[in-house]
């Protein structure tokens, strides 16, 4: 990586005090991790569309399919200066080029699951997105988006870092002139990746780049992006992994000698029985690809789909 991923985010997780409390919500792993590969956009919907710091305490209210965002004591209705924003920064957004956005959980304006919708009784019976996050995500519907809550569940964490960037590179090869040459050698690079998500996908698309030539390049592309995209949303597990661990194993076959497989499968055994973390089969698999000098290994993103100082394969 030449330059930060640019990813939004709601002001309130990097420290700012726009909270209806006058606070904020500072989250050390958004700030000291991920800030050292991602370039933040920070994004208030509530400040930026005109409210002030303290304010009354709001939530979604009516119409599951349309709520409105109204004070909880006041009963101020600030549905159509929100929706007003979100049309505004919608459009400014689209200059920025973000590779996913990271939302505060439980905001009636940012919250992207199970935020609660009220009845006039003031009964909650239903759930919906924020009003920002809802508009966000049908203005890029491409774009990884998740909750700050949801990063301490490591498996959603691990695979929501692991798509921002795969789409970031998707969007590399968009940006560089995309040729169907091109287009051949990224899904080379990304194949063992994509079995270790989905084996379906994975076959379709090999069958779309198959079939490239005879594609007009635009169908082609955004094709290739909507399973890409759709492959990566489901969990590469275990035994997925296993099975890409096996696939790289046979590799050696010919070169390891018996002891080294033996202790290889161990390893892997190891690894499925949920003993020993991913990093440890894979530490011994790219010693052994770096050997023996296997060009078509050595250039795949499984190795490393994302920074290994972030640890993200070091959990059991």
């Amino acid at each position: 990586m030449n330059s930060k991923i640019k990813v939004g985010v709601s002001s309130c997780l990097l420290g700012n005090k726009v909270r209806y409390d006058g606070g904020h919500k500072q989250d050390r792993y958004i700030i000291d991790i991920l800030g050292y590969y991602f370039d933040f956009v920070p994004v208030c919907p509530e400040v930026e569309c005109g409210l002030p710091v303290p304010r009354e305490a709001m939530h979604l209210e009516g119409d599951p399919e349309a709520p409105r965002l109204i004070t909880i004591r006041s009963k101020v209705d600030y549905t159509d200066q929100m929706n007003s924003f979100c049309k505004r920064k919608i459009r400014e957004l689209e200059q920025e080029n973000l590779s996913a956005f990271i939302f505060k959980s439980k905001s009636p304006s940012s919250g992207l699951h199970r935020i609660k919708i009220y009845n006039s009784s003031g009964f909650s019976g239903n759930t919906g997105r924020g009003l920002f996050a809802d508009a966000f995500v049908k203005a890029f519907p491409s774009v990884p988006v998740e909750e700050e809550g949801r990063l301490h569940d490591i498996p959603l964490r691990e695979n929501f870092i692991e798509r921002i960037f795969c789409f970031y590179r998707w969007k590399l090869f968009m940006q560089q002139e995309p040729s169907y040459k091109n287009l051949i050698h990224f899904h080379a690079r990304h194949k063992l990746q994509l079995m270790a998500h989905s084996t379906r996908h994975l076959s379709v698309m090999g069958k779309l780049v198959a079939n490239g030539k005879n594609i007009a390049s635009l169908e082609l592309y955004e094709n290739y992006q909507d399973n890409l995209l759709e492959a990566l949303k489901l969990k590469a597990t275990v035994k997925k992994n296993v099975n890409v661990l096996q696939h790289i194993m046979g590799y050696f076959k010919k070169v390891i000698s018996s002891d080294e497989k033996s202790e290889l499968l161990e390893l892997i055994d190891s690894y499925a029985a949920g003993y020993t973390p991913l990093i440890v089969p894979l530490t011994i698999l790219k010693h052994y690809i770096r050997k023996y000098s296997i060009d078509y290994l050595e250039n795949q993103t499984y190795l490393e789909p994302h920074p290994s100082e972030l640890m993200l394969r070091n959990h059991v």
